[in-house]
């Protein structure tokens, strides 16, 4: 029997930390035995923030190692790199034609990262959900691993079928969510926002880092913000999930 195409991406923005991986990476590994993978280290999303030329290549081949050391299997996925594959952009550019503007303006995640990079909002940015509605078409991938902040985005590229089809006749099925039940992992700095190597380096655990920084990120993460209560704080609560 024919194992249904699934894809999914990561951008190389830095180290993979534990949030990304108990969050999707962990589930990936998983979801090789069951679907046909294809895993896009998209690197064209990435640039959509700030990022450095010079050791953008590096970062990129980091990424693989680390997607390789996590347990992903050439032999039972396919890896590779979005800018490898010009036909990414150039069905997004396809694509750009059937969405209007105002599908785009009420993309949530769009309105969190251009409040997080008011200095570099561009329009790269405000087209991320169609680049990845190609991602995903490029393949007729069916399934899609997402956790409940993507699921407006595949809303978007099962709009864009929809389009699609309606002009072309039909092309693309429309894709079905696997929904992720990774764990949320939470900043040691700020316990109310995720994992994220945007705030800073002690605000995660790298995969590669060694055991004394380890010990020296959760020594320092935040515990208790407010007055003494009996209730368990936010910060304890994250530090004993991550046990």
């Amino acid at each position: 029997m024919n194992k249904k195409i699934l894809f999914s991406g990561i951008q190389p923005t830095g180290e993979i930390h534990i949030g990304n991986y108990l969050g999707a990476l962990k589930n990936w590994v998983e979801l090789q035995d069951k679907y046909r993978c294809l895993y896009s280290i998209v690197d064209l999303h990435a640039i959509t923030i700030d990022y450095h030329p010079a050791t953008y290549q590096e970062t990129i081949l980091n990424t693989a190692i680390d997607l390789l050391a996590i347990g992903l299997d050439p032999k039972k996925s396919t890896i590779f790199v979005q800018s490898q594959v010009p036909q990414h952009a150039e069905l997004c550019w396809l694509f750009n034609t059937l969405v209007p503007i105002a599908e785009l303006e009420r993309m949530t995640q769009f309105k969190d990262k251009a409040a997080e990079h008011k200095e570099n909002i561009n329009a790269g940015l405000f087209d991320y959900p169609v680049l990845q509605a190609a991602d995903i078409l490029l393949y007729k991938s069916e399934m899609v691993p997402v956790g409940q902040d993507q699921l407006q985005h595949l809303e978007l590229t099962n709009t864009i079928v929809r389009k699609f089809n309606n002009k072309f006749g039909k092309y693309f099925e429309e894709i079905k969510p696997v929904i992720n039940e990774g764990a949320r992992v939470m900043s040691l700095t700020n316990p109310e926002k995720k994992m994220s190597k945007s705030l800073g380096p002690n605000n995660y655990i790298a995969l590669s880092d060694a055991p004394e920084i380890i010990r020296k990120k959760i020594m320092s993460a935040v515990t208790d913000t407010g007055p003494t209560a009996s209730a368990m704080s936010a910060g304890v609560k994250n530090l004993f999930d991550l046990l």
